[in-house]
């Protein structure tokens, strides 16, 4: 029996521009059929706060499947590189760690490296887990280099990923989606007309009166959710019970040399304070809970804790973490801000986005808009969220800190079953439970476990199968080849004027 044919879709709609309109416009024009018209509405007229955005490695993998050239997009974002986030006064105040995006030393015969550190520990060693942090190392020299791998060992060389200015990302992007056909339109909405039978959205309506039609509506308006929430009426799942945070002031500062190859995020009595290097400046912010201090004392706190000269005067924004209840619903999906918002603190905001558009490109629908392709979106969209959101807790539960009302409230909250079960294994014996589609990976977990001072009861017998000798040599080893990896490398800023200098005229 042959089969049926299905209608396809033929003109997609997005609405709003800025990072999550044109990371969506640019994958789809780049890997959808040309046949399929794709439009970006959005107005100039309303802004972003754009003081710095920083990324983690998976944004590689967009820019590989756009096929932009890494240097051109450095050099016209402005950027810099990234190769972990130093975290301040988190776990104690005076405690400070990498969380980097690599593993720290080796995994040898199917067990983590963080394993034979804790028989090494066990055994009288006072070597920290990052003494054996390649990216540890580099990060503190402030030095940076492409390095696939270490020598001829089995070590992975430098996972990276940027600093950017957020604006010219979407202004490159855009250019990038233009090339590839996408129309944009300019242009406040001012109405969404909706099917009268099935409830699905028709056009949405423009201040000048023209209305733009389509199929699929891909709704990037940010906190709103002009269509989702709007003409929808799609709910929000609020989670601010567990990550209390709800606004942020942000404000650029002069560029401070030398130009590290990290983010920094230090803790304050009632949130915590950003910090990331680009080229011509450096990107701050702020982000706070205002149930515990006001929007004038978190800016105080902001300027205070500058190490350059203000460029201008905090702006504020104020959010809810959480997510939508659904992210597909009808023929529109939600994508960034309007699906749902998890705070910066380990830079997931512009992964998100790609990730979304990665699974809507995979579930693309027909014009028929099959609930089950439809199901199948809101199940995967809705698992990642939870489990960042569980890497975003333990940052704030995992504490020590008593001294404000504000810690003491993170550090007795009521966190989610799946992170304290994650927590207990840990401390057991450094076991942890991967999930497959965690974008964690279990160098990370292991790095704010320990970092924040959840230190393992004992660990895996399997690392005895390395005698004391045989462990104090692999050790001694390790260093040495990462002492030899990090001399080889230029600064980051040489690095940068060599390679992918802005031209900041």
């Amino acid at each position: 029996m042959s089969g049926v044919k299905a209608q396809q879709i033929s003109k997609v709609v997005i609405v709003g521009g800025g990072t999550a309109g044109w990371i969506t416009a640019a994958a789809m024009a780049r890997l959808l059929p040309s046949a399929i018209e794709i439009v970006l509405v959005e107005s100039d007229a309303i802004g972003t706060v754009g003081v710095g955005e920083a990324t983690i490695p998976q944004i590689r993998r967009l820019n590989g499947v756009l096929g932009l050239d890494e240097d051109d997009f450095v050099r016209k974002t402005r950027a810099t590189f990234k190769l972990g986030i130093e975290f301040n006064n988190w776990g104690r105040r005076g405690d400070s760690y990498l969380h980097t995006f690599g593993d720290p030393g080796i995994n040898l015969a199917s067990l983590s490296f963080h394993q034979y550190w804790l028989k090494a520990r066990a055994e009288g060693s006072d070597a920290s887990l990052w003494d054996y942090s390649l990216h540890h190392k580099v990060a503190y020299a402030n030095k940076f280099g492409r390095m696939e791998r270490v020598g001829n060992t089995s070590m992975t060389g430098l996972a990276y990923a940027f600093h950017f200015d957020a604006g010219l990302y979407a202004a490159y992007l855009r250019h990038y989606a233009e090339k590839e056909g996408v129309k944009r339109i300019e242009g406040k909405i001012n109405d969404v007309s909706l099917d009268g039978e099935s409830g699905f959205i028709k056009s949405v309506g423009l201040e000048s009166g023209q209305q733009v039609s389509g199929d699929l509506f891909i709704d990037c308006s940010g906190f709103r959710g002009l269509l989702i929430n709007g003409s929808l009426g799609v709910g929000y799942q609020d989670w601010s019970k567990w990550l209390p945070c709800n606004r942020a002031v942000a404000v650029g500062s002069q560029r401070k040399n030398p130009l590290v190859p990290y983010t920094k995020a230090t803790a304050h009595g009632a949130g915590w304070q950003w910090r990331i290097p680009l080229q011509h400046r450096t990107g701050n912010g702020h982000v706070f809970c205002d149930s515990f201090i006001s929007v004038d004392e978190a800016s105080d706190i902001l300027l205070a804790n500058l190490d350059a000269e203000a460029i201008g005067e905090p702006r504020p924004l104020g959010f809810t973490t959480g997510r939508r209840e659904k992210f597909w619903k009808k023929n529109c999906v939600s994508i960034g801000l309007s699906s749902g918002f998890l705070e910066p603190l380990e830079s997931t905001s512009i992964h998100l986005i790609q990730s979304n558009v990665s699974r809507l490109i995979e579930l693309f629908p027909s014009a028929g808009f099959e609930p089950a392709i439809i199901e199948e979106y809101n199940r995967q969209v809705a698992h990642e969220y939870e489990l960042v959101r569980d890497f975003l807790i333990l940052h704030y539960h995992l504490t020590a800190r008593d001294d404000t009302e504000f810690w003491r409230y993170c550090a007795n909250m009521d966190v989610p079953d799946s992170l304290r079960a994650k927590m207990a294994l840990f401390e057991a014996g450094g076991r942890l439970w991967k999930d497959a589609e965690d974008l964690f990976r279990e160098a990370s977990w292991v790095q704010v476990m320990i970092g924040q001072g959840l230190m393992p009861k004992g660990y895996h017998a399997m690392a005895d199968r390395l005698s004391s000798d045989q462990l104090q040599r692999m050790m001694r080893d390790l260093k040495a080849i990462i002492a030899k990896a990090e001399g080889s490398l230029p600064s980051h800023a040489d690095f940068i004027a060599a390679h992918c200098n802005a031209d900041l005229q």
